[in-house]
């Protein structure tokens, strides 16, 4: 009982670490762990800490108003029609390019384990990896058709909990002894095409703008109203929190394994070197049940995300038995095996699609930071001045990273 009035609390944050951590956010922060340290790991926390600002915010305005994020701007915004599906749009593409991602790596993964076990495999596999990337959605999809929130919200705490534990033991194991330290502590500006396109990558996969829109409906969805202001907040917090554990423990524990010894991520199983201190041989094995818990941690919530905002743009309620929801769950799967179908490198595709998600950050807050100061609708919870200093720098920083990731996908692009 216990634990199901937690979940009841939790749920909605459980859901946004579904949208944020998952085989991209393990591959940006392990390949940046291995190339860099924790440099990098200063992006991460103002990442994570704007993103429990922004579910904080979405949050508030869902308990206090009863709207949902797009039915909340199309009604109280000038031009407020053109900004939600302008959202709806931006959201939607940069989902499904990082579920395309996501296959690719999982996909990706499952054929060089393979290979391990059967040599015979030709070197070229790419058709045999577009084969396992159809089975993996075809399996997400046949579960989607259960069509329960509560069933979501379970499975999606299970696997991040799976997931969370063996990259948290993991970094006890392998923690960087102070010679490491010294070298991978002190903060990096990035400058090089790479580097740039790693820092767009962290706040793709952390600060993610379906985090927040999502938010209202789901809180909705729980019944939560004015009076559950502090439990929403409470909820924010945890998962702001969990998102920096799991995401610092994954860059720490490739950091003590692979930064230490000079070895960087080229192949998908380069990464389960960093779990080789706690389990030897089975490392692949344990690395391969956390790269598909991970996947199917996020492509549960990605494969929902445009009928959910489509419900949250109409009606504000979520609907999640309709034929129209399994339709669009059935575009998304279908849109996002053309990733997958390209044939790239899985890392490279994977870093890149995280990118995507920075363009429509900028657009979430500017919407956030215009309703939250309108006393017409939030009445005495108008947003103060700690919230509107916040949102202005979460909003300059959007700006700035989605700058760095046009440039960097620019330049990376370029050198292809």
């Amino acid at each position: 009982m216990k634990a199901k009035k937690i979940l009841s609390v939790l749920g909605p944050g459980i859901f946004a670490i579904g949208y944020t951590i998952g085989t991209g956010s393990v591959t940006a922060m392990a390949t940046a762990g291995a190339k860099y340290g924790l440099q990098l790991l200063w992006v991460l926390l103002l990442s994570c800490l704007f993103s429990g600002l922004l579910m904080d915010a979405y949050g508030r305005f869902a308990v206090v108003t009863g709207n949902t994020s797009l039915q909340g701007i199309r009604k109280h915004l000038p031009c407020g029609k053109l900004l939600a599906i302008l959202i709806f749009i931006g959201v939607c593409m940069g989902q499904y390019t990082c579920m395309g991602g996501i296959l690719t790596l999982s996909s990706g993964a499952i054929v060089e384990m393979l290979s391990l076990f059967f040599p015979s495999l030709p070197p070229e596999h790419h058709g045999i990896a577009l084969g396992v990337a159809v089975a993996i959605i075809a399996l997400m999809f046949s579960l989607m058709l259960i069509g329960r929130y509560s069933f979501f919200e379970k499975l999606l705490a299970f696997f991040v909990m799976l997931m969370g534990l063996t990259f948290l033991v993991s970094m006890f194991v392998v923690w960087p002894d102070a010679e490491v330290m010294k070298r991978a502590l002190p903060p990096a500006v990035p400058h090089d095409a790479a580097s740039l396109l790693m820092l767009a990558s962290f706040v793709g996969t952390t600060m993610a703008a379906p985090t927040f829109v999502t938010r209202p409906l789901l809180v909705r969805e729980k019944n939560l109203g004015v009076e559950n202001l502090s439990e929403q907040r409470t909820d924010a917090v945890f998962s702001a929190s969990l998102m920096f554990v799991i995401s610092g423990a994954i860059m720490f524990v490739a950091t003590g394994a692979l930064f230490a010894h000079g070895k960087e991520i080229v192949k998908v199983l380069d990464m389960a070197h960093t779990l080789q201190p706690l389990a030897g041989r089975f490392a692949v094995a344990l690395f391969m049940v956390g790269t598909l818990s991970a996947g199917l941690s996020s492509i549960f919530p990605i494969m929902m995300v445009a009928p959910l905002l489509l419900s949250d743009y109409q009606s504000g309620k979520m609907e999640t038995k309709s034929m129209r929801f399994r339709v669009l769950c059935l575009v998304a799967s279908l849109f996002s095996l053309l990733v997958p179908a390209l044939g790239s490198n899985p890392i490279l595709i994977t870093i890149m699609a995280q990118v995507s998600n920075v363009f429509v950050l900028p657009l979430t807050i500017l919407a956030i930071f215009l309703l939250l100061n309108k006393r017409a609708i939030m009445g005495e919870y108008k947003a103060g001045i700690g919230i509107n200093i916040g949102l202005i720098f979460a909003f300059l920083f959007s700006c700035a990273v989605a700058y760095t990731g046009y440039k960097a996908l620019a330049l990376t692009i370029a050198k292809m």
